[in-house]
């Protein structure tokens, strides 16, 4: 069977979940010579899609390219970007304070051991914007943060806990120092530079954030949406995501040969199980428990909890973007894309 079949095959599996109501998906190779793109339920390469933890590649990229020109280095410790009250207690483990101590790597790397309010079992954002629509500030979120309990010491080897707090800083440092919102950064030094004409962080109610399934239930969640910004607050369409992705690991935007420094990989908590996380961005080795000891390659890029999607396959040289749409189950864009990869033997 060749791949054109088995991705049929595969994305026509997916679909039939009565969880997908609708999706799209976008493959092609760096040259553009192979390219394939299957939708559903009215969804195609120029629909608008929600990027969620997508988002965070814009951040990283925005990182990146400040330390190329100078502005920034991933060894900044944060407190060079912040008054002393706004980080006061952020980071208080086995009663020693390391709020002060943090790093941008840290951040970048997810091994700051910061909480993640999204997900914390006990009154998570998740919970709650399942019920209803609502906006926070970066201020709330940071103080929302100080009353969890961090879940490591910064840099303990081996050790990495996705929050999107580390994103959020992240965003507020990209604003301290390009001297623009977030959403003007991202302008001038993502969206503009690769012509991307559909693709904006949501600055006010009025513009347009696609509605977000959570199994069969419609949430139009433009409030949150707007309020999670430089973490996951971003919109864009296949046919951009898949103009991006191939900017970011092909050097377009910066020098790639900053992943030589970015590949340092950690597991990161059960909950994200297969992933790793880099210096911005996730791994996925593929192979997993059926084949432990076959070395399949890896999958680099990101994923979102509404069930978007952008990844690169180096053994490869694919690409892989899209979405599903399904807010009540984070590990579906995953599995669909180590499929996919799979499928491209």
């Amino acid at each position: 069977m060749n791949k054109v079949l088995k991705f049929e095959k595969i994305f026509n599996k997916t679909r039939n979940s009565k969880l997908i109501h609708e999706g799209i998906v976008y493959i092609e190779d760096s040259s553009g010579n192979f390219s394939w793109i299957k939708g559903h339920g009215g969804k195609d390469v120029d629909s608008p899609l929600l990027m969620a933890s997508i988002t965070k590649l814009f951040t990283t990229a925005c990182i990146l390219i400040l330390q190329e020109r100078g502005k920034l280095s991933l060894n900044n410790e944060i407190s060079e970007f912040f008054n002393k009250n706004t980080l006061s207690k952020l980071h208080f483990y086995k009663s020693n304070e390391y709020s002060f101590d943090l790093c941008i790597s840290d951040l970048l790397f997810q091994v700051s051991g910061l909480p993640d309010k999204f997900e914390e079992k006990k009154n998570s954002t998740k919970k709650k914007v399942i019920n209803e629509d609502f906006s926070f500030s970066f201020d709330e979120l940071l103080n929302w943060t100080k009353q969890l309990k961090p879940h490591f010491a910064p840099q303990t080897k081996g050790k990495a806990y996705y929050s999107d707090i580390n994103f959020d800083i992240l965003g507020e440092i990209i604003e301290n120092v390009n001297g623009t919102t977030l959403a003007e950064a991202y302008q001038q030094l993502i969206f503009a530079p690769l012509q991307l004409e559909h693709t904006y962080l949501p600055q006010s109610e009025g513009d347009f954030v696609p509605n977000i399934y959570y199994k069969d239930k419609v949430l139009k969640r433009p409030k949150f949406i707007n309020s999670c910004r430089a973490s996951g607050g971003a919109v864009s369409t296949a046919r951009e995501m898949m103009i991006f992705i191939k900017a970011f690991f092909g050097g377009k935007l910066f020098n790639k040969a900053i992943f030589n420094t970015l590949a340092c990989y950690n597991k990161l908590q059960i909950t994200m199980w297969p992933i790793s996380y880099g210096g911005g961005y996730m791994r996925i080795a593929l192979g997993g428990f059926m084949t432990p000891f076959v070395e399949k390659g890896e999958l680099l890029g990101h994923s979102g909890s509404t069930g978007s999607f952008a990844f690169y396959y180096p053994q490869k040289d694919l690409f892989f973007v899209g979405d599903v749409n399904q807010f009540s189950n984070p590990a579906l864009p995953i599995r669909l894309t180590m499929q996919l990869a799979m499928g491209a033997k």
